[in-house]
């Protein structure tokens, strides 16, 4: 299930004591939406302890800064991803991008609090980002994340739709993308839907049965969300030019 090299990572991280939690890709396989990915991506605590820990993690993993922002609190604190590459031999050269904020979401305190802590048969365990968490994070302006937050609550409808919690039915609710299964939530889960609606306009046309409606209505959805990211990096992609630049110049 967990890559070798990527094990390796987590397994670091864990004897470390490193407050992190996965995400990324390979928190989507473990969810049940394949994606294929090289890299290890976590959202960790930002204070000096934790990274005093993730230091000594790193090192073991032989694992260098490998483009700005270099690794320091204050970048990590700004909302930046540091980017590594281990060198260990039996690494493969793998990636490890490393957050300590996410847009949309709440702070690391509540996302540690919602977190999965998952098991593994032979007793290796780790902890992963909430689905509804992740499902969040994915919300941005490249378009591969959009195909893959679909997978994602499509594969814990179809796990969990034949006797669902009022909790899961909130989540289907908000967070569905598939015209078709929502109408389906709506048909079943009227009241639940209905309460929604001020949370998600666009729930009208599902408990409408207007399927052509609710269809424009999540590519619009879809398109403010891509327009929130995009406004939210501007700046922090700002910033990262110039800090390439002054690298250039202290070079």
């Amino acid at each position: 299930m967990i890559p070798n090299p990527i094990r390796r990572v987590l397994s670091s991280i864990r004897e470390h004591r490193v407050r992190a939690l996965l995400m990324g890709g390979q928190a989507c396989v473990l969810y049940g939406a394949a994606e294929f990915s090289r890299d290890t991506d976590l959202v960790i605590l930002a204070d000096a302890a934790n990274l005093a820990r993730l230091r000594r993690a790193l090192a073991e993993l032989q694992a260098e800064v490998i483009a700005v922002p270099p690794f320091q609190l204050r970048h990590l604190r700004r909302g930046h991803a540091v980017h590594f590459r281990c060198l260990h031999p039996d690494l493969m050269r793998m990636r490890v991008d490393v957050m300590s904020r996410l847009r949309g979401v709440g702070s690391f305190a509540t996302l540690w609090g919602r977190r999965t802590t998952v098991s593994l048969p032979d007793g290796f365990s780790f902890d992963v980002l909430s689905l509804q968490d992740l499902v969040r994070a994915k919300k941005t302006q490249r378009d591969k994340d959009w195909p893959m937050l679909r997978r994602l609550v499509e594969a814990h409808y179809f796990q969990c739709r034949n006797q669902p919690t009022p909790a899961q039915v909130r989540f289907w609710a908000q967070e569905l993308r598939s015209p078709e299964l929502l109408l389906e939530v709506a048909r079943r889960h009227r009241g639940a839907c209905e309460r929604a609606v001020r949370r998600r306009n666009l729930l009208r046309h599902a408990i409408q049965g207007d399927q052509k409606a609710l269809e424009t209505a999540l590519k619009q959805e879809e398109e403010r969300e891509r327009n929130a990211d995009r406004r939210y990096w501007q700046p922090l992609r700002s910033e990262l030019e110039r800090l390439r630049r002054r690298s250039v110049l202290g070079a």
